[in-house]
């Protein structure tokens, strides 16, 4: 994907990761750009991000980055753009790009493993984000294809990354959704919990789960 990316740059000097989060991306960037800044509204998200010389992190919200105007090759945004206004965020966009610039939009949609597990996983989804974030994860289950885009499109192939994971990172990537950090916290009560004894019923603690994610891609030219 980010070959894809890449390919379509005029120059890889700096790059602007924006709803950074703990810094994945920016991470990335930083081995194949000169400058990276990466600016995210959580403070303790930031904390978790690496730690490299060529990389600026700010906590602003994705609407005010504080970012330098005109300055920027490639613009990313992961797995966050649903989360702001559209209309907002592209005027800020145009602010910060200069006149051959990319804006990477990425997401990633719903963990796939096998026929068994699927239907269990699918559950846990609907419970907890039928009850918080309805709205917003909409537009993940339709893999941002109904979000505008106000740039000119550059048609992208379909991805994916795959891991291997036991039950235990299953776990704790049930426990990172924010859905579920809401439920728990206003809640009280883990709907995670039954979801991983189910799981548990199905394979063994020390089995190695194939998993998947198919990884969405929409490339702009600013």
């Amino acid at each position: 994907m980010y070959s894809f990316i890449f390919e379509h740059l005029d120059q890889q000097n700096v790059a602007w990761d924006c709803a950074t989060g703990s810094g994945q991306v920016a991470g990335y960037l930083a081995d194949h750009f000169n400058q990276v800044y990466a600016n995210d509204i959580s403070e303790e998200q930031l904390k978790h991000a690496p730690d490299k010389s060529n990389i600026t992190y700010l906590n602003t919200p994705a609407e005010q980055p504080e970012v330098p105007d005109n300055a920027f090759d490639l613009i990313t945004i992961a797995q966050a753009i649903h989360w702001l206004d559209f209309d907002q965020f592209y005027d800020v966009v145009r602010e910060k790009a200069h006149n051959k610039s990319i804006l990477a939009i990425i997401g990633y949609g719903m963990i796939r493993i096998n026929d068994k597990l699927n239907p269990i996983i699918d559950d846990l989804y609907e419970e907890s984000f039928s009850q918080y974030f309805n709205n917003n994860r909409k537009y993940l289950d339709q893999e941002y294809q109904t979000i505008p885009l106000p740039f000119e499109e550059i048609p992208t192939p379909a991805f994916k990354i795959t891991y291997k994971w036991d039950i235990n990172h299953l776990e704790g990537y049930f426990n990172s959704w924010s859905a579920i950090q809401k439920i728990k916290s206003e809640q009280g009560y883990n709907p995670a919990d039954s979801t991983v004894a189910k799981i548990k019923y199905e394979v063994s603690n020390s089995e190695t789960l194939k998993v998947r994610f198919p990884i969405f891609l929409r490339l702009a030219k600013i």
